[in-house]
């Protein structure tokens, strides 16, 4: 029977009449009123933390801490793992950035990679970049805090 339903006249939705246009303006303005906008607060006090460069986030992946990075301490030089792409004078700026401490010198270690066996599989283990940093004698850095 769908197919005598083509042959049929559609009727005709009536046409909003111009007082019920109007009727539902005024309904709308009463639903939702003129709002004013609120004044802007001025944010509480926060205290001002030591600002980080964001340089020292992209250079120093983390202290080294083996036996022998240890006994460096008593010589005021600390070991830090840093990226493949740092220098000398970006892990300076780094070291003085992030922990206060003035740096003498910076001595850069490119440690490769080492091939290790497991049976018949071969594999390398990472190799890294790691940088010798000496401060000012006096002064110390907390690599791990308590």
């Amino acid at each position: 029977m769908a197919l005598l339903d083509i042959f049929k006249k559609k009727k005709k939705v009536p046409e909003k009449k111009e007082f019920e246009k109007k009727l539902e303006k005024k309904t709308k303005e009463k639903i939702a009123p003129a709002v004013k906008p609120r004044r802007a607060r001025k944010p509480a006090a926060v205290p001002k933390l030591k600002k980080i460069s964001d340089v020292a986030y992209r250079v120093l992946r983390g202290p080294h801490i083996t036996e022998k990075a240890t006994d460096l301490t008593d010589k005021n030089q600390y070991v830090f793992e840093v990226f493949p792409k740092a220098g000398k004078a970006e892990v300076k700026r780094a070291v003085e950035d992030l922990y206060g401490a003035n740096v003498v010198s910076v001595r850069i270690i490119n440690v490769p990679s080492k091939k290790r066996r497991l049976g018949r599989i071969e594999g390398e283990r990472k190799g890294y970049k790691k940088a010798i940093v000496k401060i000012v004698e006096g002064q110390k850095i907390e690599v791990l805090p308590r």
